[in-house]
């Protein structure tokens, strides 16, 4: 089995900044990745998502404009770079790696990490 590794979650006030960084330990043929995120009490949603060949990218209306979701030119990490943070987004951020038809349906992909907490505060 293949690993993905989070890492960049933290605490941070309202409006401040964080980038969530995921690795792949060992090549994945498979076409896509994204984040998701999943809060107490509330179903995993996706956030944002990436075609790995051609980095075509796909966003939640939550995180357009706010978060950029990005890839190395190895295609083994994947940023998500969040600003102007909200209260909201307060949830643990997971990474995702699959072939999917639809990019943020969680149940589209085969292999995640184990996620990182982000919390926002006011």
């Amino acid at each position: 089995q293949g690993q993905l590794v989070e890492s960049g979650g933290g605490s941070v006030q309202v409006g401040g900044s964080l980038r969530l960084s995921c690795t792949a330990s060992r090549a994945y043929y498979l076409n896509s990745m994204a984040w998701f995120r999943q809060a107490p009490g509330k179903e995993r949603e996706g956030v944002a998502a990436i075609r790995l060949a051609g980095g075509d990218t796909f966003y939640a209306d939550s995180a357009k404009g706010r978060f950029t979701i990005a890839r190395d030119n190895a295609k083994t990490t994947v940023y998500l770079q969040m600003n102007r943070l909200r209260p909201e987004d307060t949830a643990m951020y997971y990474c995702a790696a699959g072939s999917p038809e639809w990019l943020l349906r969680a149940s589209e992909y085969n292999y995640w990490g184990q996620g990182t907490q982000v919390t926002v505060s006011s």
